[in-house]
């Protein structure tokens, strides 16, 4: 098994030699995704930054997801995964330039339920030129478990569709 900053150098290797940036969107992670990404000599040729928006509202007035949906279905949703991740893009944008890659994380990472789901349900979310995918997990652990794994499930996931 690779690690995490293994991973995250190899993005980072990636984006620049596609001179493509990426930016990023956490809740439950709260910061840890970007901070693993920069973590790499040279991300800031690549990495735009990153948005933690671990109030619901957040989501809707920084990056745009559909009131309607967070109001639907609460923040712990693929929908909402999607639309961060394509959100953060514009909300990122420098110099009017929108981010070629968005991802993000929400979730529960614990101690109790949120929004009918269960601690562990996580949804991530790619936002890759005019493609947005997102990805399901369901993990088991104590809080600060979940959210590293998180981190690295989003690397993993990620590097597959960067090929």
């Amino acid at each position: 098994m690779t690690d995490s900053g293994t991973l995250s150098a190899d993005i980072i290797a990636t984006l620049r030699a596609r001179r493509q940036t990426i930016a990023v969107a956490e809740s439950l992670t709260g910061g840890l995704l970007v901070a693993e990404l920069i973590r790499t000599p040279g991300a800031s040729a690549v990495v735009l930054g990153g948005v933690v928006a671990y109030n619901t509202e957040l989501k809707h007035t920084v990056l745009g997801v559909d009131a309607e949906v967070l109001a639907a279905h609460g923040a712990v949703h693929p929908d909402v995964a999607a639309q961060m991740a394509a959100g953060v893009r514009d909300a990122l944008a420098v110099a009017g330039r929108p981010a070629h890659i968005g991802i993000s994380t929400t979730g529960v990472a614990g101690p109790d339920p949120q929004d009918g789901q269960a601690v562990g349900t996580v949804y991530l979310g790619f936002a890759i030129g005019s493609e947005v995918r997102t990805a399901k997990l369901q993990l088991e652990g104590d809080r600060e478990h979940i959210r590293s794994a998180v981190v690295y499930e989003s690397l993993v996931e990620l590097a597959k569709l960067l090929g």
